[in-house]
């Protein structure tokens, strides 16, 4: 069975404003996501509240644009 990869967001921290990115994550079911690195990550340039490969949980929220979208909140596991 195929994996189903959604997008997801997630917080940056030590930005100076409030900032998220957008990246792939796996569904694992029950609200958990892991996520998956952005083609150009790199930890020196940017801080993620959550590294790729955790296992988070999301929340529904609207973007600056006004679209409905998830954003990770809390780490599991």
């Amino acid at each position: 069975m195929d994996k189903k990869i959604v997008v997801i967001y997630v917080n940056l921290l030590d930005e100076g404003t409030p900032t998220i990115r957008p990246t792939n994550a796996e569904v694992l079911g029950d609200n958990l996501y892991r996520l998956h690195p952005t083609e150009r990550y790199d930890p020196e340039d940017e801080t993620w509240e959550f590294v790729p490969g955790a296992i988070v949980t999301c929340e529904r929220i609207r973007t600056e644009k006004g679209v409905s979208a998830l954003l990770a909140v809390k780490q599991v596991g």
